[in-house]
């Protein structure tokens, strides 16, 4: 890798391939995945972002700054052999502007999210040109990775109704070419961090950080504070399980982004008696020991294309209580299915059942579900999936010897 002054840090030369990575939203999970997929990749990777903010100016005119500042590296010599950008660029808008070389740099787009599928809050209207630039990056990227596949099939899926509903001119077997290049790689996390913090976890635990353990066992939700991961449901059930006499403490987590809206704020004078933890975790070391101290994770999300959050959860030993759809199957192996996964209607009683036996196998068993997304197991796919991409790229442009 080599750190360019924006980010700082030392510069590591790797004898791998070159490559830029190109991120316009460089925040969240998608700065975290990058920096990841820096450190941990054999190649050699320089990255090119702008701050997580404004995401509808970023995927617009992301691309305009981005590709200036790769043109002007590019004059300077330096021309990565392979281009990994998120589904935040406006990847054709990116190579026309770059100009030179870059515009014969093959290019892999990652697609954590997508505008298509997104679900939008109640009342918000669908504005499809976001959709249409993930598809049309998709259509210039010569690899497409998706994070899933629940989240391939409803992109494609999405995509499909959207070209059916142009009016004329929309060229055939664009879905079938697109199949033709995506694959499915799991999102890389860096869950080996938390074995740092396991021993304070331990001494904090004993120490009551978390409450008293005799008030019952520690449900945690890390999820954002957003309305696509459906908090509402999850305080009703809570609610419900409260009047039954269930006992057990309550850790609110997760990343809140401007003022909380009315169900928390319900939530959190009706819960008060057994809430440890209310409001996101800032510290790594903190987060760490909430999640060791921690005996279930619940979802109720109506949206999720991965599950960074419980994927952190589970390999901390969480026992994980998920909706039976959208990405969470694929997370858990199949005979732990019936064990963790949950139905409509079906939320208070696996969550009870969770609740009344946290640690019924074992967390080293447990651990194996979502170790395989760790960045020392994952990293290696990654790293093929880069070369796979140029070296595609490099026979492409080897004139066929047999029509000489």
């Amino acid at each position: 890798m080599v750190d360019d002054d924006r980010h700082g840090g030392p510069a590591v030369r790797r004898s791998g391939l070159r490559v830029w990575g190109v991120e316009p939203y460089f925040g969240g999970s998608h700065r975290a995945f990058l920096q990841g997929l820096a450190r941990n990749s054999h190649h050699d990777l320089t990255l090119f972002t702008l701050p997580g903010r404004n995401w509808k100016w970023r995927m617009h005119g992301g691309a305009l700054s981005l590709a200036r500042r790769a043109a002007a590296a590019a004059a300077g010599g330096e021309v990565p052999q392979v281009l990994f950008a998120s589904d935040m660029l406006d990847l054709p808008v990116f190579t026309a502007v770059a100009g030179g070389p870059l515009r014969t740099v093959p290019a892999i787009l990652y697609f954590h999210e997508n505008q298509l599928t997104y679900p939008l809050p109640p009342g918000v209207e669908r504005d499809l040109g976001y959709g249409f630039k993930n598809l049309a990056a998709a259509m210039a990227a010569d690899s497409v990775l998706f994070n899933s596949r629940y989240h391939l099939r409803e992109f494609l899926a999405a995509a499909a109704d959207l070209l059916q509903a142009m009016p004329d001119e929309v060229p055939p077997g664009i879905i079938e070419d697109l199949e033709a290049k995506t694959r499915v790689l799991p999102v890389g996390c860096d869950l080996r961090r938390f074995e740092r913090y396991r021993d304070q976890a331990l001494v904090d635990a004993e120490a009551g950080r978390w409450g008293d353990p005799a008030a019952g066992p520690l449900l945690v939700w890390n999820q954002r504070w957003e309305y696509d991961k459906a908090p509402g449901d999850l305080f009703d059930t809570l609610y419900a399980l409260r009047e039954t006499g269930l006992r057990f403490r309550l850790a609110v987590a997760g990343p809140n982004q401007g003022t909380p809206t009315a169900e928390f704020l319900q939530a959190r004078a009706r819960l008060a008696d057994i809430i440890v933890q209310w409001g996101r975790v800032a510290g790594a070391a903190d987060y760490a020991s909430l999640l060791w101290a921690s005996d279930v994770v619940v979802s109720t999300a109506i949206h999720e294309f991965f599950g960074i959050a419980v994927v952190e959860a589970v390999y901390c030993g969480c026992r994980p209580v998920l909706p039976r759809r959208l990405s969470y199957p694929e997370l858990i192996p199949p005979e732990a299915h019936d064990e963790v996964l949950y139905g409509e209607g079906e939320l208070a009683a696996a969550l009870a059942r969770a609740l009344a036996g946290p640690h019924a196998w074992s967390e080293e068993w447990q651990r194996t579900w979502v170790s395989r997304f760790d960045w020392g197991s994952i990293r290696t796919r990654y790293d093929d999936e880069i070369r796979r991409c140029w070296e595609n790229a490099m026979r492409a442009r080897v004139p066929d010897a047999g029509a000489r």
